[in-house]
């Protein structure tokens, strides 16, 4: 994207014109969810049967997740320049990722004991079928530690971007943007021009497809509505309040955090982020939203390498929600049968859930998943018991959608202050509605602001935004352009 001259100026100093309410895509999709849970209230067959156009939505955005975190992390990594900074964010994000998990699952269980959502429902065993479950699971088994390890290496480069292994494409990111590195940016030039110029491609096609993002949210809403209906609320009212309590006691431990360690104004981020967030919850899905939850981290200081590390790895090893739901739902389910677990019980029942909530983003029915492992350990309730949560699960993703999404973000802050990637000035400048670098007014669509902003601050004396944060400014990467016949326009790399 080329910024226009000082000459042009004058032209782009007239009065822009406000952008009206409904052009608003929080405004949309607010809207959008409301209507979706009124379809699927009052017509629930309608709502049931709007599925598709939620699920699509979510297809069209996992469609360019695989690549975008490839281009993201190589770029960014070949940017900072240093593998031995790129390994010490990782060793950081996964004692965060632990430290944040072990918390969640700690705090759930505090919360279960005191609220006793499972008790007195006294249910007979003999009245259980497995059936229900091995629909919802597809009779997986649990994996292990090891195997979990072992799936993280992809068999195949492209078996991995085929079927869209996040953790799998992350690992194989990291080699190939550390042997750049080791090789030179220089020499590697015409491959970094070409990659940021696919990169562009990759923002404009995601700006695109967040114009159909409100069509999305109203089908996945009104499904949501219309097949499990608003009254399950009564039936699971107890555990589904201690869920929700204790998720914002828990968002508020994060405001501590954000503020504590990168003196991050979390109140601020949530207003910045809140078409993302809503997007969340009106699909229940935290994938529609990273290719953008990544933009605007990286907008609001955090360097690309960093944002590309930690939130995909993030998805898999920090779910605080998800950890949360998972204690509190342990205690309910032994409370159910009419057992009162002891101290040395919940302690087991720790280590084997800290185990098993591990790699459950994208995986279906793996909430259950973990819940059957941790009774099969523990030999108290019967595994088919964990059925009992299936009228209750699905109303609980609004819950852990929010706080998995929040705890990522605020993952990402940490990370990035820690390594010394993360630029506070640049962060309340995108609070304030900047937009700091190139390619995120690409992702948004609002390349014509970021020009004017940029004539502004160059008219201003001040130096020209980077291309991404955390790397060069962006007329140092030459643009990789399409020879017509005849030319070649191939990038020369400087001797």
């Amino acid at each position: 994207m080329k910024i226009p001259d000082s000459a042009a100026l004058k032209a782009s100093s007239a009065p822009q014109k406000k952008k009206r309410l409904y052009q608003s895509l929080f405004f949309q999709i607010l809207i959008a969810v409301v209507a979706g849970v009124l379809i699927g209230h009052f017509w629930p067959t309608i709502g049931s049967a709007l599925r598709p156009l939620g699920d699509g939505f979510i297809q069209l955005i996992k469609m360019i997740i695989a690549p975008l975190i490839f281009l993201v992390i190589v770029t960014g990594i070949s940017a900072v320049g240093d593998v031995k900074a790129v390994g010490r964010v990782g060793v950081k994000a996964l004692l965060y990722f632990t430290g944040a998990t072990l918390f969640a699952l700690v705090f759930g269980l505090i919360v279960g004991n005191i609220v006793q959502p499972g008790a007195g429902l006294n249910i007979d065993p003999a009245s259980l079928s497995q059936d229900a479950l091995d629909a919802k699971t597809g009779h997986a088994v649990p994996k292990d530690a090891a195997a979990f390890i072992l799936d993280v290496i992809p068999v195949s480069v492209i078996g991995a971007f085929a079927n869209n292994s996040l953790l799998q494409v992350l690992f194989f990111s990291v080699f190939f943007g550390a042997a750049i590195v080791v090789i030179g940016r220089e020499r590697c030039l015409p491959v970094i021009s070409l990659m940021e110029t696919v990169l562009e491609l990759i923002f404009k096609i995601m700006s695109w497809i967040m114009r159909v993002a409100p069509i999305g949210a109203f089908g996945a809403m009104a499904f949501i509505i219309g097949q499990y209906g608003i009254s399950t609320l009564s039936t699971y009212a107890l555990l589904i309040a201690a869920c929700y309590g204790a998720a914002i006691i828990f968002i508020g431990l994060l405001f501590v955090v954000a503020w504590g360690f990168a003196r991050v104004p979390l109140w601020q981020f949530l207003k910045y982020t809140r078409e993302e967030f809503l997007l969340a919850l009106g699909t229940a899905s935290t994938e529609a939203v990273m290719p953008r939850i990544m933009t605007k981290l990286t907008n609001a200081g955090c360097s690309r390498a960093t944002t590309g590390l930690v939130v995909p790895t993030g998805y898999s090893f920090n779910l605080d929600g998800a950890a949360i739901y998972l204690s509190i739902s342990l205690l309910f389910l032994a409370q159910a049968f009419g057992h009162n677990l002891d101290l040395g019980q919940q302690l087991a029942a720790l280590g084997v859930l800290l185990l098993t909530s591990k790699g459950m983003a994208g995986v279906p029915g793996s909430s259950f998943l973990a819940l059957s492992a941790t009774a099969a350990a523990l030999g108290i309730f019967p595994v088919a018991g964990v059925a009992l949560l299936l009228g209750a699960d699905r109303l609980m993703d609004s819950m852990r959608v929010v706080v998995n999404l929040l705890g990522n973000c605020v993952a990402t802050f940490v990370v990035a202050k820690w390594e010394g990637q993360f630029d506070r000035s640049v962060m309340l400048r995108a609070f304030n509605g900047e937009i700091t670098n190139e390619d995120t007014a690409i992702m948004l669509g609002k390349e014509e602001l970021f020009a004017q902003q940029e004539l502004e601050r160059i008219s201003g004396g001040q130096e020209p935004s980077p291309k991404f944060r955390g790397g060069p400014a962006a007329d140092a990467i030459p643009q990789f352009e399409m020879s017509k016949k005849g030319q070649s326009t191939t990038p020369v790399c400087p001797d």
